[in-house]
C-alpha cells in the first residue's frame, strides 16, 4: 500500500483552487523558491 492510497488528492472547486494558486505566488514572490502547494484528502479508514 503507497501512501497515495491513504491520501488521494482532494477534489476541490474552482474557487478553492484559486485560493491555493494565490498562496502558491505569495509564498514564492516571499522566498524567491519555487513553491507548489499539493492538496490530498486523507481517507477516513473508521
Amino acid at each position: 500500500m503507497s501512501v497515495y492510497d491513504n491520501f488521494p488528492v482532494a477534489n476541490l472547486d474552482d474557487h478553492q483552487l484559486k485560493k491555493i494558486l494565490t498562496l502558491e505566488n505569495e509564498l514564492r514572490n516571499e522566498t524567491n523558491e519555487n513553491i507548489v502547494l499539493i492538496a490530498y484528502d486523507e481517507k477516513d479508514e473508521a
